[in-house]
């Protein structure tokens, strides 16, 4: 019980991530120590179906919760208070890195140059991806089997995003300009006079989710296999680069003291929550 309980609560984290601009919802799965178990439940979900079921059950019970309530909290409280809601999700990622560091050193070939050079390319691919700017959004009024296409196929590039640690999903359905609209439907998913065109919408990009997340997480796999320690060199740097990534904004904003202090606070407490989660 204690176990489903954790997972859960990873689960909304993770769901949450997934909702914010900036923040990598793969970054929160590496921090929190459900990544490995997750590629694998994925790529050989009817291999062991009833342990697969007992892990992303009351995973996905947290992610999809996270999603439907508290996309829109989570909304106003970026908009109200978008320095100590940012801190939390800066010290959920923190919080884990210890985990990473283990990970990355638990074999002998640690030391190698090239993992660190690694590391930096990783590092720079995830700054310079964060400097682009995001496009102009599209809309659904008019839902046609193109629209419909374009929604599968954005949903297989965010979906590889949402698994990528460092990359956050959000983000690039910024860039596409898909992020806002998408949002606005799981909103109004209890407005029953666009239940029908509302979950058009939600198949469409949700099953292009899916297939994605399937290929990339067989790719992950594939690569945690046959270069483990390179695999989270890579990761590291990813991770090190979202929390630049996601600190930068925060310097634009006018913040008085107690409005740091108490985004301080959040971002140690978040850190501790979560290293002490990572690991169970």
């Amino acid at each position: 019980m204690k176990k489903n309980l954790i997972l859960i609560l990873k689960g909304m984290i993770i769901g949450l991530a997934n909702v914010i601009p900036g923040v990598s919802g793969g970054t929160l799965m590496i921090t929190l120590g459900v990544y490995e178990q997750i590629i694998e439940t994925i790529s050989h979900f009817f291999s062991n179906f009833k342990k697969n079921l007992k892990f992303i059950i009351p995973l996905g019970i947290g992610v999809i919760g996270a999603l439907l309530l508290f996309s829109k909290i989570i909304g106003i409280s970026l908009e109200k208070f978008p320095f100590a809601t940012t801190c939390v999700f800066l010290g959920l990622i923190i919080g884990g890195i210890p985990l990473i560091i283990k990970n990355m050193n638990k074999n002998k070939d640690a030391k190698k140059v090239s993992n660190y050079i690694i590391t930096f390319i990783s590092f720079a691919f995830i700054i310079l991806f964060a400097m682009l700017k995001s496009g102009n959004d599209v809309n659904f009024n008019n839902l046609g089997i193109l629209e419909m296409l374009l929604l599968f196929i954005v949903g297989i590039i965010s979906s590889a995003t949402m698994v990528i640690p460092g990359i956050s999903g959000s983000f690039v359905l910024m860039l596409l300009g898909y992020y806002k609209p998408i949002i606005d439907t799981i909103r109004s998913l209890t407005d029953f006079s666009k239940i029908f065109h509302n979950l058009l919408v939600l198949g469409s990009f949700g099953i292009g989710v899916l297939i994605g997340i399937v290929l990339i997480s067989k790719l992950i796999e594939l690569l945690l296999k046959k270069h483990e320690t390179k695999t989270y060199f890579a990761v590291f740097g990813f991770v090190i680069a979202s929390i630049i990534a996601i600190i930068k904004p925060l310097f634009n904003l006018n913040l008085g003291f107690l409005e740091i202090i108490i985004g301080l606070i959040l971002l140690i407490l978040s850190s501790i929550v979560a290293y002490k989660i990572s690991d169970k």
